[in-house]
């Protein structure tokens, strides 16, 4: 039989980015990891970490492993949630990871009033350029701009959302009339560092104006929106994100018209949690009242009653 203490040390090694940090995590010294390790690989009967300059990387018996100790840890949560009083309060922390731009614009204003809501509800909001990974408890529930295609999750699709070409007024009337996508080519376009782009989904240049002068990327939406702001460059920002400011205006609109949407998942184990449950049907209510609001059609957002 595996010892369930063993296995949750070998998942927080299978996770962090090394020996120091998994132990840091675990409250534990590196030694003691590094220890219970090999003796887990005894126990199993088969070497799970090739141990290299690198760190400790899984070898394939490892990776095999990782399934059912994943497994494991998600039976033990459901367990402990179950047989206690957590699932069925609404207190305790909830953890929202999300896209940059959707998490600081649109939820963070919400979550403060879903907070208001639920005073005895915390919610750390993680609002990164990159997918939060629910197979690695990052987060109890992740919004994301890709529908997962397989796992043990719970989705359900928010909203579309719309993006446009935008420019201050101020490039426009320093340059000649665009008029035509073709003339896109003569312009610097801020767009996102091409191989760093975490989703297919934000590769909208090559099909938009693959022949721009990309002159300054970011990974960052937020900094070419401030980048925008500057009056130097065009960008393909959302709506949600440019409306902001009055600084920007729509080019070629109507012409240049991009459709993404935003999925909310959140781990089966996880879901029907009282707290975690409170924060998805409010999400799902406020994200469904600001529809108009992420196409572009609104400025202004609205709130829940």
């Amino acid at each position: 039989m595996l010892d369930w203490d063993n296995v949750r040390v070998f998942l927080e090694l299978t996770r962090s980015a090394g020996l120091v940090d998994a132990a840091k995590k675990l409250g534990i010294d590196h030694s003691t990891v590094s220890r219970r390790m090999r003796k887990f690989e005894e126990q199993v009967g088969t070497q799970l970490f090739d141990r290299n300059y690198v760190g400790y990387q899984l070898t394939p018996e490892g990776h095999r492993l990782m399934e059912y100790a994943e497994t494991m840890e998600s039976t033990v949560f459901a367990a402990t949630e179950e047989l206690g009083e957590h699932n069925r309060l609404l207190s305790g922390q909830v953890r929202l990871g999300a896209t940059e731009g959707f998490g600081a614009i649109v939820l963070a204003p919400h979550l403060a009033q879903f907070c208001g809501r639920y005073p005895h509800i915390s919610v750390d909001l993680i609002a990164v350029p990159r997918f939060v990974s629910l197979s690695k408890r990052e987060a109890d529930v992740a919004i994301s701009i890709e529908r997962p295609l397989s796992g043990p999750y719970v989705v359900t699709k928010l909203s579309d959302y719309r993006l446009k070409l935008y420019a201050t007024p101020a490039y426009l009337a320093r340059h000649a009339p665009i008029t035509s996508v073709a003339q896109l080519a003569q312009h610097p376009i801020i767009g996102y560092v091409d191989d760093l782009v975490f989703s297919s989904e934000l590769r909208y240049m090559d099909n938009v104006a693959p022949d721009s002068l990309r002159a300054f990327r970011s990974t960052s939406v937020i900094a070419q929106y401030h980048a925008a702001r500057a009056g130097q460059a065009l960008a393909i920002l959302p709506c949600f994100v440019a409306q902001q400011s009055n600084e920007l205006v729509p080019v070629l609109d109507g012409e240049i018209d991009l459709l993404r949407a935003f999925w909310m998942v959140s781990p089966s184990e996880r879901r029907n949690i009282a707290r975690v449950s409170a924060l998805w049907n409010y999400l799902r209510s406020a994200i469904e009242l600001n529809h108009a609001y992420l196409m572009g059609e609104t400025a202004v957002p609205s709130w829940p009653a």
